[in-house]
């Protein structure tokens, strides 16, 4: 289990959904992220997202790029 406050750095698929944006972890499960800025390019694509786990699955992410 991952402790909040975590450095998460993870790849898997950006998704939208009506509340903002989720990551499908490669490795299994998903995270909902707090984002900054909308990656509007990269929904929907395989990405690899940088952050701090803030607990119940979210992730404070600090970037969102192509895996």
């Amino acid at each position: 289990m991952i402790e909040i406050g975590a450095g998460v750095d993870e790849t898997g698929r950006l998704v939208r959904d009506a509340a903002g944006f989720l990551l499908q972890r490669d490795l299994g499960g998903s995270y909902r992220l707090v984002l900054l800025r909308v990656p509007v390019d990269h929904v929907e694509k395989r990405v690899r997202v940088r952050g701090i786990y803030a607990g119940d699955d979210v992730v404070e992410a600090e970037g969102v790029a192509a895996a």
